[in-house]
């Protein structure tokens, strides 16, 4: 699996603050920390960015810590689940800008249905994302470091965009270059998808393990039967054919990175819900592709045949 996580670019004032849910508590109970922080980022011209920074304990009681930085103000929020996390990040956010909800005016917003890429309040990329998440109630991208190489004095960093069941990638000399890099390539598949500048495209119904367990389509079907260790089979393909009969995507990510014994390295992810992300190994990318697709397959074919 995937780590989540980015690392912000170091902000000139930083105040980490970690609060409890019994504290955020907001004079306009109509609006949400998170939806009052963003009108005030429109408004400022400086959207807030969260990003995941760590995610631990059990599966029955998960830690999330959030951190959101706007403007040159970066805090932390803590909490059982990411909404819980960014929505405490977001009310110690307001807490130190001392931001009151009824000072926060914002233009009301055009009658379009769609958005556009290019405006005067969101010049940047990432800006775009946020008001899009927040606009049509998707999930806020993430951001993820896939690799950090190079010297110290010429660092490269890959990171991904991940945005509903899309994802992208690009380099960077920094972790912000690279953010922003992997945003525009977001925004320009988002307006490819779309046809034109103003993007109206919208997601698919996330395809999720339940809907694999309980379908008796032919692929998934053959998936059930037939043992997946017959040599040189095309396991990108079979990929292929399952994720076109239910419904999700497969994305693959190359690791620049060698294994510690030469080989080339991969992320196969699927946009199912939750998503699945898995690594693969071989003597070329190809062969990397491969398995990540032979390993993702099984994965399915357990999680599938739980009953």
């Amino acid at each position: 699996m995937s780590q989540e996580g980015y690392q912000p670019a170091a902000v000139k004032t930083t105040a980490d603050t970690s609060l409890n849910i019994q504290e955020s508590q907001r004079p306009n109970p109509g609006k949400t920390p998170i939806q009052i922080l963003h009108e005030y980022g429109t408004k400022s011209g400086n959207l807030p960015v969260y990003v995941m920074e760590k995610a631990e304990g059990e599966a029955h009681q998960p830690s999330f810590v959030f951190s959101v930085t706007i403007g040159d103000v970066s805090c932390t929020g803590q909490g059982p689940s990411k909404k819980a996390a960014k929505h405490l990040a977001a009310e110690a956010a307001l807490n130190i800008l001392q931001i009151d909800a009824g000072t926060v005016n914002v233009p009301v917003k055009s009658e379009s249905n769609g958005v556009a890429a290019q405006t005067n309040n969101h010049p940047n990329s990432v800006g775009i994302l946020q008001e899009l998440a927040l606009q049509r109630g998707w999930r806020f991208p993430e951001y993820t470091v896939l690799t950090e190489a190079g010297p110290p004095h010429k660092r490269e960093f890959t990171v991904t965009c991940r945005m509903e069941s899309l994802s992208e990638k690009a380099a960077g000399s920094s972790k912000k270059a690279a953010k922003k890099a992997a945003a525009e390539k977001m925004v320009a598949k988002l307006q490819s998808l779309s046809g034109c500048s103003e993007i109206t495209w919208t997601p698919k119904p996330s395809v999720r393990f339940e809907n694999l367990r309980n379908s008796s389509a032919e692929k998934m079907s053959l998936l059930r039967r037939n043992p997946l260790s017959i040599p040189n089979t095309d396991y990108i393909q079979m990929m292929l054919e399952l994720s076109k009969e239910q419904g999700f995507e497969v994305t693959y990510f190359d690791i620049d990175e060698l294994t510690v014994n030469g080989q080339y390295q991969c992320l196969a992810e699927l946009s199912t819900s939750p998503v699945t992300v898995c690594h693969g190994t071989g003597i070329s990318c190809s062969n990397a592709h491969n398995d990540a697709a032979h390993s993702a397959l099984q994965y399915i074919k357990i999680m599938a045949s739980i009953k």
